[in-house]
């Protein structure tokens, strides 16, 4: 005899979202526990003078598995025809309850020590890893350290510039060998380069859009795949995109629920 066929809501009630609670110290050692194994196994960490940085992809797991994830408020051009220097900042959304729970400012230039050539869509896209980083930073900073770990985001460490520079020493007469003289090499004439047409910016999805995006999600309906991979790609998307998502989780939901309905 065939089992009849289980309604949305039947599934729905009976999926569970794998979670920590930071409010309870046993759940918060766990989780620092299965952070530092993630970590380890997934190679998630950078040593800088021996001591271990977690990448920001760590710091987004432990985020998610608290239920926060991270929204781009906003990246802003505050360079000059010198230097390429971005501005972004980053909210930390709890999508259980539905409130910000935190924030973070990053800046990135190409004036730091190994960006000289860097292109402005990387330097845009450091400025938003940063602020994400730094954004966990400000929010779960000691769970980090209960793992074992040091409490700052491993990009923040590209800001130290201070190397020293290899200077060539002087060349020292002596009896032997006489000073050689110093040779004029006379300069190339600049060449002319033209430059190409600067690329419009992408208006990448506003705050509103992702919190309506994460609002959606978090109806029942919405299998856990689902909001997993739209969860991945929320930062990626611009407006036009996010208007689209917004219309087909719309769409979903009430689909899914008249086919409740009907069953019923």
């Amino acid at each position: 005899m065939n089992e009849a066929p289980k309604t949305t809501k039947e599934i729905t009630k009976k999926a569970k979202v794998e979670s920590f609670d930071i409010s309870r110290s046993d759940e918060t050692l766990d989780l620092a526990k299965d952070l530092a194994k993630f970590i380890k196994d997934n190679k998630l960490s950078t040593t800088v003078q021996g001591k271990e940085f977690v990448n920001v992809e760590g710091w987004q797991y432990a985020g998610s598995r608290l239920g926060i994830v991270p929204i781009v408020e906003h990246v802003i051009n505050v360079g000059s025809p010198e230097e390429l220097k971005y501005q972004a900042k980053v909210t930390l959304f709890d999508i259980r309850h539905g409130v910000t729970v935190g924030a973070g400012f990053a800046v990135c230039s190409n004036k730091e020590s190994g960006k000289k050539f860097y292109q402005e869509f990387a330097i845009m896209s450091m400025a938003q890893t940063r602020a994400i980083g730094k954004a966990y930073r400000n929010c779960l900073a000691w769970i980090i350290r209960a793992a074992g770990y040091e409490p700052t985001p491993a990009e923040e460490m590209d800001y130290d510039t201070n190397k020293g520079s290899v200077v060539a020493p002087m060349p020292v007469a002596t009896p032997a060998q006489p000073m050689p003289a110093m040779q004029v090499v006379p300069s190339a004439a600049p060449a002319v380069v033209a430059e190409a047409p600067a690329a419009a910016p992408v208006q990448y999805a506003t705050a509103s859009q992702k919190e309506e995006i994460i609002r959606l999600l978090n109806h029942p309906v919405i299998t856990r795949p689902e909001k997993t991979k739209m969860l991945l790609n929320i930062n990626r998307l611009d407006e036009e995109r996010a208007i689209q998502s917004i219309a087909k989780l719309r769409k979903a939901i009430d689909d899914r629920e008249n086919g409740v309905k009907v069953a019923a």
